[in-house]
């Protein structure tokens, strides 16, 4: 199986999956301790693996160890993905608790999210205008648009981090 893995054989894909999904899905879940995190750790670490195939070498590993190895990269990506939020959303939160009150948003604030927005593929633009305009929950995205939550979180996630890169590179110094 491991060298069939090695060629791109998808059958040993599928043969990986059905055998160690389990055990990957059972550290993210114990490390993460929230049952839908762990799913996307377990669906990450075999695209991952996926993707990557050609770097490992059935020589030199077993594909349990090496599938271990992705797995354990991706939990910590996933605990510094929830230490990052927190911080973003405690700073919003102090942002946003203006006098006690609700936070008055700035024109050229809005202006510049919507044209963040505008510049994303059609499907995480909507995943996102349900997300922070209309308040949607994860489930509440997946339903309306009937896709994984799984998805809909790697779309925010992904949405997030190149609005996050293009205001980065236009606040460079001399842009």
């Amino acid at each position: 199986m491991a060298a069939g893995f090695a060629r791109g054989d998808e059958a040993a894909l599928r043969d990986a999956y059905a055998r160690w999904s389990p055990l990957v899905f059972t550290l993210a879940v114990r490390s993460l301790g929230n049952r839908t995190d762990a799913e996307d750790v377990a669906q990450q670490v075999f695209i991952s693996a996926w993707r990557s195939r050609e770097h490992f070498d059935p020589s030199r590993a077993t594909l349990q160890s090496w599938l271990v190895g992705i797995t354990k990269h991706r939990i910590a990506d996933a605990h510094e993905a929830r230490t990052r939020a927190g911080r973003i959303e405690a700073e919003l939160v102090g942002v946003a608790e203006v006098d006690g009150g609700v936070f008055d948003e700035d024109l050229a604030e809005r202006a510049m999210v919507s044209e963040a927005l505008n510049g994303l593929p059609p499907t995480p633009r909507r995943v996102m205008h349900l997300a922070f305009y209309e308040r949607m929950t994860h489930s509440q995205i997946a339903e309306r648009l009937d896709l994984p939550v799984g998805t809909v979180k790697s779309h925010i996630r992904r949405s997030l981090a190149r609005i996050r890169e293009r205001w980065e590179v236009e606040d460079a110094p001399g842009t």
